[in-house]
């Protein structure tokens, strides 16, 4: 558990001063700074006149000097910032989704709460009487002054829900252990570390700003001026937040940090240590590595789990794994928009037609990537289309995908006659490889079988610089360079940049509604990208028409119908660099771009 403290506390230091952070960091400068009250200056405090009137009217002296008072108490805004801050991230990563799931409350709930704490914070600042109701059920804490920084804390219970830090392997199975609510020992250690992490750089961002606050004389005096500009700009903040306006200036910086996150939460100690976080039953899948070209023993094969639907086993019923002993078992994760396995699926399917009669067993494990792929008619249909006819098992929970430690679409296990792995692979390619495999694990099997040649299928030719997979939705897009930027959940007009398109951006042009998965178009909905492949495809989905430029110059028209459904928009022989001008009838959905 130390190593993986030392993990957390490291990746969370590199996370705090990376570009995801900035949003935050004028609000943390600024909370630390004066409180309810500017800051009174060290050693004697003038007289009050009414004192003095009593002074003179007791014969004392007027000019006499006032007695010493003792300091003002020391201003620890800045740790209740901090301390608020991590209290809530940390919390609510870990049991933010087992609360929401219980009570049943929407999925944006927590950022609506702390939008609202921002800008209650924000008018606490400009308006005294709302920071006093704020600080007030803090008043009961005995002594030690707490209630003054009461406000503060609920400031950094705010930050805390909208901290969106840059995802690495560290957050990721910190909030895929919240999801799931497989919370344990190490879990709540990795969170701690990584929440100490984050707050040690902002700490010193915050007392940074109360160190201003007290040696800046114009901030003592000006105080109340500063304290209204503060809230303002924290009003402002989120406001910028709820819109996404801030996405532009991370997007616009070098991710500065990138290097260094990988260096010490994706190297094999950090890699061995994530990979042990949920439970014992996958532990032993730790030990082999992708695409390894020989057979190694990896553990015994976790189940198939939480299975929603099956397609292609008689009356539906479910494939047991360890009904298979005897049998060699191909287990392949897929899902059926994804243009790398639609790839991969020939490979799959000759093994199938080839070895099935000789001991093999091919399981599709379709891990829906979106929404629409949890819908069982959706699957059944594109299955059909794609000439799956071996068992499909519905992961619309991800169970499966959780057992085997997967996070590829494709990926590939081989499960030996005995139930134990014995190899995988992730991605596309190693396709002869994988099947040498497939037919030594046969032949051990069975030492007397008769194994047909190979299928020979030969591997695809995988473009060099080919333009990744472009998601279509606030949530997970890159590459976007129109005007304005993408506003979450409204419909609003958009425009192509004036300079044009570099390779791998894309910018919309008319009417278009843009939400966390998809685009839906409206009226004149244009979308424009530029690409390096043999070919583009998007996935679609609606009743309308779709016209295809390429380089200025028409192509094709497409009818679109019925639900989201793979289209293919060019396919060249060769690879090459194009633009690519797509016009839409309104209320077509356009979910993803993929490459070939």
């Amino acid at each position: 558990m130390i190593t993986l403290v030392l993990i957390g506390l490291l990746g969370g230091l590199i996370t705090a001063v990376s570009p995801c952070i900035l949003p935050v960091l004028p609000v943390v400068f600024l909370a630390g700074g004066p409180g309810t009250e500017p800051p009174k200056p060290d050693g004697p405090t003038p007289p009050d006149p009414s004192e003095a009137q009593a002074r003179a009217a007791g014969g004392v002296r007027l000019d006499a000097p006032p007695k010493e008072t003792s300091r003002s108490p020391r201003n620890r805004r800045p740790y209740a910032v901090v301390a608020g801050l991590v209290l809530s991230f940390g919390f609510f990563t870990l049991l933010g989704v087992t609360i929401i799931s219980a009570l049943g409350l929407p999925q944006d709930i927590l950022r609506y709460i702390g939008l609202s704490l921002l800008i209650l914070i924000g008018l606490g600042l400009i308006f005294p009487a709302v920071e006093r109701i704020l600080e007030k059920p803090f008043a009961r804490i005995p002594q030690r002054q707490v209630n003054k920084e009461g406000s503060a804390f609920v400031l950094g219970l705010g930050l805390g829900l909208l901290y969106v830090p840059c995802a690495g392997p560290v957050l990721a199975a910190i909030t895929v252990a919240g999801a799931r609510g497989e919370i344990n020992a190490d879990i709540v250690a990795l969170t701690l570390s990584f929440a100490v992490g984050t707050a040690i750089p902002l700490l010193a961002f915050a007392l940074a700003g109360r160190r201003v606050a007290e040696r800046v004389a114009a901030f003592r005096t000006r105080a109340r001026k500063l304290r209204i500009v503060a809230g303002a700009l924290m009003i402002a903040l989120a406001f910028a937040l709820a819109f996404d306006v801030t996405t532009a200036l991370q997007k616009a910086l070098p991710d500065y940090t990138a290097a260094a996150q990988k260096a010490v939460e994706d190297n094999d100690t950090a890699r061995q240590q994530l990979s042990g976080l949920y439970d014992d039953s996958n532990k032993d899948l730790a030990r082999c590595e992708d695409g390894i070209n020989e057979l190694r023993s990896c553990g015994a094969a976790p189940q198939i789990a939480g299975i929603a639907k099956w397609l292609n086993t008689p009356g539906g019923r479910p494939v047991d794994l360890a009904a298979l002993r005897g049998r060699v078992v191909l287990i392949d994760f897929w899902t059926y928009s994804c243009i790398n396995c639609q790839r991969s699926l020939p490979h799959v399917e000759a093994w199938d037609r080839a070895y099935r009669d000789k001991g093999l067993t091919v399981i599709g494990v379709h891990s829906p990537e979106f929404a629409f792929e949890k819908n069982a008619g959706n699957v059944a249909d594109q299955a059909r289309k794609l000439g799956v006819t071996y068992p499909v098992a519905l992961d619309n929970k991800l169970d499966t995908w959780d057992n085997y430690r997967n996070r590829f679409w494709p990926a590939k296990y081989l499960i030996d006659a005995r139930g134990t792995v014995r190899y995988f692979t992730f991605g596309e390619g190693r396709y002869a490889q994988t099947e040498n495999l497939i037919r030594d694990l046969l032949t051990q099997a069975d030492p007397g079988v008769r194994l047909p040649p190979a299928t020979g299928q030969k591997n695809d030719d995988l473009t060099s610089g080919r333009t990744p997979e472009t998601y279509l939705g606030t949530g997970r897009i890159s590459g976007y360079a129109g005007t304005p930027a993408l506003v979450k959940d409204r419909t609003t007009d958009y425009a192509y940049p004036a300079d044009g398109l570099r390779l791998n951006q894309l910018a919309l042009a008319g009417t278009w509604k843009t939400t966390y998965d998809e685009f839906t178009a409206g009226p004149d909905a244009r979308l424009a990208l530029t690409y390096r492949a043999k070919n583009a495809n998007v996935v679609l989905a609606g009743e309308g028409t779709l016209t295809v430029l390429v380089d200025g110059k028409q192509t094709t028209t497409l009818k679109v119908h019925g639900s989201p459904t793979l289209y293919r928009l060019t396919d060249d022989g060769t690879a090459r660099e194009a633009h690519l001008e797509l016009r839409f009838t309104p209320g077509l959905q356009a979910f993803v771009f993929t490459f070939g």
